[in-house]
C-alpha cells in the first residue's frame, strides 16, 4: 500500500471513529443500576420529588424556568439514559435557541400553547404552533427554540430525553457571556465590535 493511500485510509477511519463517538449516546452499565457512595439504597433513591413544587404553584415565574430531573439532580437516573425536564413559560417568554448535544428531546405541551422550530444541518427551519396535548421532537444535537407567543396566558411544557446528561448549550449565552474575543464575534456575524459589546452588556451579571 502507498504512502498517500495509506494516509487516505487512516484519515477515513479516523473520522469513523470520530463520528461513532459523537453519535453514541449514555454508555451501557453492566448492573441493574448505579450506587450511590456511601449510600442507602431503597425506595427513596428511586423516587424523585422536585415537581411537586408545581402543584401548590399559583402564579408562573416572572421569566422562563426550567425545573430539571436528570442525573445530577436524580442519581438514579445514572445509567438509565432517561431524565425530564419541565418547563414553565410566563406569558410572551421564550426558551432561547439551543442545543442538547447528548440526546434528542421529545417536548408533550400540558397547558397552553407553544412556537416551536429546529434548524437542520442543510439551515432548513421547522416550525410548528403546538397546543396542550401535542408533543414534537428536536432531533439529537440541533438547534432549537420554544417560545409562549401568547402575552396573557402561561404555558407548561414536559420535555423527555434519552440521557440522564442531555447537556444544553444556550447559544446567546455561548456566545455572548462567555470571553470569546470580540472581534472573533464580530467576523463571525458580519457586524461591528461595537455591536458585538452591545450584545454582551445584555448578558453582564
Amino acid at each position: 500500500m502507498s504512502s498517500s493511500a495509506f494516509k487516505v485510509l487512516s484519515l477515513v477511519l479516523s473520522a469513523f471513529a470520530i463520528v461513532q463517538m459523537t453519535i453514541g449516546g449514555d454508555p451501557d452499565i453492566l448492573t441493574d443500576f448505579i450506587s450511590p457512595i456511601n449510600g442507602i439504597i431503597d425506595g427513596n433513591f428511586f423516587t424523585f420529588t422536585g415537581f411537586r413544587a408545581l402543584s401548590g404553584q399559583k402564579t408562573p415565574p416572572q421569566a422562563f424556568k426550567v425545573i430539571k430531573a436528570s442525573g445530577a439532580e436524580f442519581p438514579a437516573l445514572i445509567g438509565q439514559s432517561v431524565s425530564y425536564a419541565v418547563l414553565e413559560f410566563p406569558a410572551g417568554s421564550i426558551n432561547p435557541p439551543h442545543t442538547h448535544p447528548r440526546s434528542a428531546e421529545l417536548l408533550l405541551v400540558t397547558q397552553g400553547a407553544l412556537q416551536v422550530g429546529f434548524v437542520d444541518t442543510t439551515n432548513k427551519l421547522f416550525t410548528q404552533s403546538l397546543q396542550a396535548g401535542d408533543m414534537f421532537v428536536f432531533p439529537k444535537g440541533l438547534v432549537h427554540f420554544q417560545h409562549n407567543a401568547d402575552a396573557n396566558n402561561p404555558a407548561l411544557a414536559l420535555s423527555a430525553f434519552g440521557s440522564a446528561n442531555a447537556g444544553t448549550v444556550s447559544l446567546p449565552n455561548t456566545l455572548f457571556n462567555s470571553s470569546i474575543d470580540d472581534t472573533v464575534l464580530a467576523l463571525a456575524f458580519k457586524t461591528q465590535v461595537s455591536t458585538i459589546q452591545s450584545l454582551k452588556k445584555g448578558f453582564a451579571p
